[in-house]
């Protein structure tokens, strides 16, 4: 039986009388790299942000769970020590920081300095332009570098639970592809992964499974490949 990491059950998000999202049901298990795809505005990244508790002032209403305890009311620096990490859309990099501050801020919750530094090699070598930069704010690089820095930072805490929210947005193809090459690696190494994506083809070829979310709420869930091949999502989110 496999393990459950995160499980939603019935969650609604409404701002005033706009309701974003209307009663989500999804799972993610232990090992898993389940994806999350839809048109902009579907809701995919209110459902993320009612997961780590950042969603401004809403009715939310429903269950979230993570590791089996409940995560409504925690407070998001709080998951974080309970190695649930999330690469926000956009980023979200100190700006006035350095590469290697960045790192270090996701390593907050650590204290074995020889595993933090060892960790901070690894994800240099993964990422060399952030090595070559390693003293350089983070303000000052490009789009596709910040959002390597992001990943590197969420992945120094060990997260048993990564989020990741439109990794590939206004990147340059290229640097979409290494980012992809990433998260296909960090899910190999067995990190569970709840990946929020518009690049349809390329989440669900990356994923074990997947949900189409439309209007708020989930209206396709399966295997990634069966979804790949699926004839009405091809023709709504794959061009084809």
């Amino acid at each position: 039986m496999s393990e459950n990491i995160l499980k939603i059950s019935g969650l609604k998000v409404a701002y005033g009388g706009i309701k974003a999202v209307k009663g989500v049901d999804l799972e993610v298990n232990k090992g898993e790299l389940v994806t999350l795809i839809g048109a902009n505005g579907a809701g995919k990244t209110t459902t993320l942000k009612a997961i780590t508790g950042t969603l401004p002032s809403c009715k939310v209403e429903g269950t979230i769970s993570y590791l089996g305890q409940p995560l409504k009311g925690a407070r998001s620096f709080k998951l974080v020590e309970q190695k649930l990490a999330m690469v926000p859309e956009g980023r979200g990099v100190f700006t006035r920081m350095t590469i290697h501050e960045n790192l270090l801020m996701g390593a907050y919750t650590r204290r074995d300095q020889a595993g933090i530094d060892a960790d901070i090699d690894k994800w240099y070598t993964v990422f060399p332009r952030l090595k070559e930069r390693d003293g350089q704010l983070a303000g000052t690089l490009s789009g596709g570098e910040q959002q390597m820095l992001a990943m590197a930072r969420a992945l120094m805490c060990h997260p048993t639970l990564l989020l990741l929210d439109e990794p590939s947005m206004g990147l340059a193809p290229i640097m979409v592809e290494k980012i992809f090459e990433v998260i296909r690696d960090v899910s190999k190494q067995g990190i569970t992964i709840l990946l929020v994506e518009q690049n349809a083809r390329l989440a669900l070829q990356a994923a074990n499974r997947g949900y189409v979310m439309d209007s708020g709420a989930i209206t396709m869930s399966g295997k990634a490949e069966d979804m790949l091949h699926d004839p009405r999502v091809q023709a709504a989110y794959l061009g084809e």
